[in-house]
């Protein structure tokens, strides 16, 4: 065990961060998991927090196999015979209005962040595989980000070895060739809830205000 809870990982992490406290920065925090980490960062340093809602396209035949991945902007389909165009479309477009609803429970009326020019911190509990992570990283590219940093407590050497060459830092203090699951690796796991999710976006985004009225 390395971790408490999610409030002792984001304790050790953010030592790891300073190089970035007076950047222009945007925390992404993947839900549910990654939002109380994400909440710490933020607040600690006065960040912007929002969500990186991202899913990934089943294949027809196998769901559990991903040919794409969709997020609230933009999709990355990879080329696969012999699936209709039709099918990716339909696709495309249920998996949007599902993630849309999603921000809009969790966010309100709040429009994504702009990301151009702007340093993200992507935030999540762990890496498992990292195949949605790097569908999400291809997708942020798009947006003309300053830089991309990936920071989680822990991952397995195999997956984190694959992300480090798509951003520009990625930031772990744990990385395990003997990985066994991203909860194995704490000692309270519990599922972060729907309505804890809410309430720290709302926390974050009254400490963004007053922020912004003292200056």
């Amino acid at each position: 065990m390395l971790y408490l809870n999610r409030y002792d990982a984001a304790l050790k992490l953010i030592p790891l961060l300073y190089k970035y406290k007076n950047s222009d920065c945007v925390v992404l925090a993947i839900p549910r998991g990654g939002v109380p980490i994400g909440y710490y960062i933020a607040k600690k340093f006065h960040f912007q927090m929002d969500l990186l809602l991202t899913k990934k396209i089943g294949h027809p035949l196998n769901s559990e196999v991903a040919i794409g991945a969709v997020s609230l902007e933009d999709e990355i389909v990879e080329s696969y015979p012999y699936i209709p165009q039709e099918y990716i479309n339909k696709e495309i477009i249920e998996i949007r209005t599902e993630l849309k609803q999603y921000f809009k429970k969790f966010m309100g009326n709040r429009r994504p962040v702009n990301l151009k020019n702007k340093t993200v911190i992507i935030v999540d509990d762990g890496i498992a595989t990292g195949n949605t992570l790097l569908s999400a990283i291809q997708m942020i590219q798009n947006k003309s980000p300053k830089k991309i940093v990936v920071v989680v407590p822990v991952s397995p050497f195999d997956s984190s070895e694959i992300i480090k060459k798509q951003v520009d830092e990625f930031i772990c203090p744990h990385i395990l060739t003997d990985f066994s699951g991203v909860g194995s690796y704490y000692f309270n796991f519990s599922q972060v809830s729907d309505d804890e999710v809410i309430k720290l976006i709302h926390e974050i985004d009254t400490i963004e205000n007053k922020t912004v009225t003292i200056q």
